[in-house]
């Protein structure tokens, strides 16, 4: 199987414009994440999909594959579909550009074995602290006993009034599909749950197809806040001191 990377990088982001540039040691946020996804071992290529020209000179600068989208895209996936439409594969790996610090190898478990028509997945991890269980940029999610989602929730899920012998587990911005489910969604109005929570994903429960949800370990973050950059700028420093990068 082919399968490619696609990290959609939108610059005017209502809650941090210019994100994907924002700079991490020396080094603009959407370079850590390129480099990271490029370590995997299951990718013929790894892409930018971008709509603003001071991406695509940042790109150039880097020797960072870029291809431009449109302005118009809603959503990171619209964007990973019109990418798709230039770039030949049988997987289409939407990494986010706002995951700097994630673990090519984690990034690998979201590619199946094999495939048999449609297929999109998403990889989630564990939530280990309640802080993170409450913000609400943290997208929650339950699955049933195959593994396919049922719902995904800004608010902690599932509710613990029976047994506290659960675990809440977050969305990570890592997700794999066929042609024909980027199709699907693209052409797919967006329901009113999805509506309401303001999460993509919820469009393929909403509309009867399955979403297969991997669990994985994982110590990335998702930058959403100039707060979280801060984070990751002294996580990144450490390991350079260290010589881990």
């Amino acid at each position: 199987m082919r399968a490619i990377a696609i990290i959609p990088a939108r610059f005017d982001s209502t809650r941090f414009k210019g994100k994907p540039l924002a700079d991490l040691c020396g080094w603009p946020m959407l370079w850590w994440v390129y480099h990271q996804v490029k370590k995997s071992q299951k990718l013929q290529e790894v892409w930018v999909a971008t709509d603003h020209e001071s991406i695509r000179e940042t790109c150039d600068q880097y020797q960072i594959p870029c291809i431009m989208t449109s302005s118009q895209c809603a959503t990171s996936t619209q964007r990973v579909w019109q990418a798709a439409q230039s770039l030949e594969a049988d997987l289409y790996v939407c990494v986010n550009g706002d995951e700097p610090l994630i673990d090519p190898k984690v990034v690998e478990q979201v590619i199946p074995g094999s495939l048999d028509g449609f297929f999109a997945a998403n990889l989630m991890a564990p939530i280990h602290s309640p802080v993170e269980a409450v913000d609400d940029t943290n997208i929650k999610v339950v699955a049933d006993g195959e593994g396919n989602a049922l719902f995904f929730s800004r608010s902690p899920i599932p509710h613990p009034k029976a047994s506290v012998e659960y675990e809440f587990y977050k969305h990570l911005g890592v997700l794999c599909y066929t042609r024909e489910a980027l199709e699907f969604f693209d052409t797919t109005p967006k329901g009113s749950l999805e509506a309401i929570e303001d999460i993509n994903e919820l469009r393929f429960i909403e509309h009867g197809k399955k979403l297969k949800m991997v669990p994985v370990e994982a110590k990335s973050l998702s930058v959403d806040t100039p707060k979280d950059l801060e984070y990751v700028r002294g996580v990144l420093r450490k390991k350079l001191e260290r010589g881990e990068i």
